[in-house]
């Protein structure tokens, strides 16, 4: 594997920003490549997009950065194509960012400057602040990544996206993972190394509309649960305790009215209530463990994680220069 850069960005419906994307990585790869002499390459990664992204994708110019563009057979969702990026990826450090333009590039050259300079493995950012999402979701987020660390002997940064840079040896951590549900966030974390953070303001989306709507937030939700914690179990188990022991305490008091008042306690209300109870407590418990079941079962199947429709290779001009470079080099030191 060559040494440099590789920016993986997963594409699904980006064909309106994609262009303006495009060139705003070659001016970033020009500046890593004349301040420290990086070779980067970008890796679109096309999770079956419905409109013209594959075709403007492999019509992007190679003229700062190498460009590969790998469409996957259908949409396999965000993890899979991360995943494929991880793959076919040929520098050594790897940059992941989305393709809606609201991970500046212009944070890239700072994320490589702790890489390189700082000796950080993992350099992940974060949102400065959410006061532009709505209290719900905020709340929401909270909820999750309380419920996700509790009781973890490794806590997952809050509030983490997938805008992260990982050195060398951290995108070689990362390729050894082999499980098939995957939640990147917590894989990137779960491998260790020294880790930073960055805050950042995300840029406005300037076309379409996102994807990643309230049900894709609640699935990645379920997936990071049942992949990092075992927190829904444990809250099964209280659950059940302190069902038991309000029904305890539900006894006594029915039973000190009989004896100490004479007062009959009607039992249809309590007993029909008291089923409903169970019985809704029982099916949610039932789901959980559905879940990780689930989850076993599609690790043991061992699919692929995607497949892959076409792949396509663009060499920069300045790389290949290089490369003619070196070779003549090697052909004159042979001649001598």
């Amino acid at each position: 594997m060559e040494a440099g850069l590789s920016i993986v960005v997963p594409l699904y419906n980006e064909a309106r920003g994609l262009a303006r994307l495009h060139e705003q990585l070659s001016d970033a790869a020009r500046a890593l490549t004349q301040k420290r002499g990086l070779l980067v390459e970008v890796v679109y990664v096309d999770d079956g997009s419905r409109d013209d992204t594959l075709t403007i994708a492999r019509g992007l110019p190679a003229d700062a950065l190498d460009v590969q563009v790998v469409a996957l057979s259908r949409n396999f969702g965000k993890e899979a194509a991360l995943a494929a990026g991880l793959d076919h990826a040929r520098r050594g450090a790897m940059l992941f960012m989305d393709g809606d333009g609201q991970h500046p590039p212009a944070l890239i050259e700072t994320l490589v400057g702790h890489w390189q300079d700082g000796g950080y493995d993992v350099v992940y950012t974060a949102k400065a602040h959410r006061e532009n999402e709505s209290s719900v979701r905020r709340l929401g987020g909270r909820m999750f990544y309380a419920l996700l660390n509790w009781g973890a002997r490794h806590k997952i940064p809050e509030d983490a996206g997938d805008f992260r840079l990982l050195s060398p040896r951290a995108a070689d951590a990362l390729r050894r993972m082999p499980e098939r549900n995957r939640f990147f966030k917590g894989l990137a974390s779960w491998i260790g190394f020294r880790q930073l953070r960055v805050d950042y303001e995300p840029a406005e989306r300037l076309h379409g509309a996102t994807a990643f709507g309230w049900g894709s937030l609640l699935g990645l939700s379920i997936e990071g649960l049942t992949s990092f914690s075992v927190a829904p179990l444990r809250l099964a188990s209280l659950l059940g305790l302190v069902l038991a022991l309000s029904a305890l305490v539900f006894g006594v008091s029915m039973l000190f009215e009989v004896i100490v008042y004479g007062v009959a306690v009607p039992g249809y209300p309590s007993v029909v209530v008291g089923l409903m109870v169970l019985g809704g407590v029982q099916l949610v418990m039932i789901g959980v463990l559905g879940e990780y079941i689930g989850k076993i079962l599609s690790e043991l199947k061992a699919r692929p994680i995607y497949f892959v429709a076409g792949h396509s290779v663009k060499q920069a001009e300045t790389v290949r220069q290089e490369t003619v470079r070196q070779e003549t080099g090697t052909a004159r030191s042979a001649a001598e």
